[in-house]
């Protein structure tokens, strides 16, 4: 493919606003008790794990306190195949780790807590993009929660938290520069001069945007904010329960780097350049700022069914509202200048994304062997949220099935360890606009050790 034919492809393709985890870019279950059975969890005590899925199950715990300490791992498999093309391969973004931690305790018929969780992150690693450099995406959401259930009447419980929630992205990625140019919506200075701008975005062949810091904890651009969850459940009988949850949007700044914290590199592909007048690679030390990024509202209802004293069925259907916060993707790049040849400078790029909301179905049950052993197994459907013709394989969060299994142990009364191991067959797509396939699956654990008291 010419790298005209490219810049045409990446200016429909564009960026990604966020990593790719499971359903969409949330996980597929938040808990090992509810991943281990597909992810249902919004009618039955699922631990504190209830934060993350309705919190109003939290009602359905014993009384008393309980602490869960768990640890999350997400294993992707991502290759890109781009039929010779200068960038993709094998992803060496194969291993995030997610922890979380809960306390909650039940008084009477009010429960209340505190618990921080992983929301969702992951990201693509491949060793060589189009300008012979390594391309990289990140994304790390996490949630501090105060969650406060309480039983109305011995069947009816209400749930509701507030979360301050964090958002961290790195982005390394290059595309031609007049793909780049061709998404530009606003700009100042050296991106519009009538002289600078036809020496970037036209001399130079390949743009870089490289805002990474490349820490397993942290990312170069930071957001904070808030958001609030609601649910109940009500018990139809002995046997049978209904639970139901509305997650609110949320509410981040602007994604931001430091003042200093990124660069846009433009490159000459063919590494030549005229020396003394275009050297063969310039880069603008600056700001990235990235535009209103929000997790989406979701809202689902559950059941639970007591089938036998030692079989629970559940079952669950959300869904996520991903067609409002993800339309479109917009960056600001500012840049103080060189003081010589290049004045301070801004511009601001909007790249379609245009994903499609999604339902997410989880079947699951869990069988008591004994007392102290439950076994667990459950499936997660949903559909893939991203259009062909905006799949990026720096994010392609495409994967739609997951089959999980899971088992809980417990020690004595008061302690146990639960454990879970989810794994989302490979899917492929290929970017229409590009013709680049990527293949994409999945295989992810959790462990939670509880103590009661």
């Amino acid at each position: 493919m010419t790298l005209n034919k490219l810049a045409i492809a990446l200016a429909v393709a564009g960026f990604a606003s966020a990593a790719h985890a499971t359903n969409g870019m949330n996980l597929e279950g938040y808990g090992p008790v509810a991943a281990g059975m597909g992810g249902a969890s919004m009618a039955y005590d699922n631990g504190t794990a209830a934060v993350m899925n309705n919190p109003a199950t939290l009602s359905l715990a014993g009384q008393g306190s309980r602490l869960d300490v768990a640890i999350g791992f997400l294993g992707p498999d991502v290759k890109t195949d781009t039929g010779g093309m200068p960038f993709g391969g094998e992803s060496g973004g194969d291993s995030y780790i997610m922890p979380a931690l809960g306390w909650v305790k039940k008084q009477g018929d009010l429960s209340y807590g505190v618990a921080l969780f992983a929301q969702g992150g992951m990201g693509t690693e491949y060793a060589s993009g189009m300008d012979g450099m390594p391309e990289r995406s990140e994304l790390g959401v996490g949630r501090f929660i105060l969650p406060i259930s309480y039983s109305v009447t011995p069947d009816f419980s209400l749930g509701a938290s507030l979360d301050f929630v964090w958002a961290m992205m790195d982005i390394r990625m290059a595309m031609p520069t007049s793909a780049m140019g061709g998404m530009m919506t606003s700009g100042s200075g050296a991106f519009t001069d009538p002289i600078m701008a036809p020496m970037l975005f036209g001399t130079y062949e390949v743009g870089r945007v490289d805002a990474s810091d490349d820490s397993d904890f942290t990312g170069k651009t930071k957001a904070t904010g808030f958001a609030g969850k609601l649910g109940f459940t009500y018990k139809l009988s002995q046997t049978i329960t209904l639970g139901g949850t509305y997650h609110s949007k949320t509410s981040l700044s602007d994604m931001k780097t430091g003042s200093s914290g990124a660069a846009m590199v433009m490159t000459d592909a063919q590494g030549i350049g005229i020396p003394g007048l275009f050297p063969a690679q310039v880069s603008l030390p600056g700001k990235l700022t990235i535009h209103d990024f929000q997790w989406p509202e979701t809202y689902g209802i559950g059941i639970a069914v007591q089938a036998t004293p030692s079989l629970l069925i559940a079952a669950d259907v959300k869904h996520i509202g991903w067609k409002d916060v993800m339309k479109n993707f917009t960056m600001t790049y500012s840049t103080p200048g060189d003081g010589v040849m290049i004045p301070p400078s801004s511009a601001t790029f909007q790249l379609p994304q245009n994903w499609d909301d999604q339902t997410a179905l989880s079947l699951g049950v869990a069988y008591k062997v004994t007392d102290a052993f439950t076994l667990r197994a459950g499936f997660n459907a949903a559909d893939n949220p991203i259009p062909d013709s905006t799949m990026n394989y720096l994010f392609p969060a495409i994967v739609k099935n997951h089959y999980t299994l899971g088992f809980g142990y417990a020690f004595g009364p008061m302690s146990e360890i639960n454990f879970s191991v989810q794994h989302a067959p490979k899917v492929k797509q290929t970017n229409t606009a590009m013709g680049y396939t990527v293949s994409h699956s999945q295989t992810n654990a959790q462990l939670m050790y509880s103590q009661r008291f």
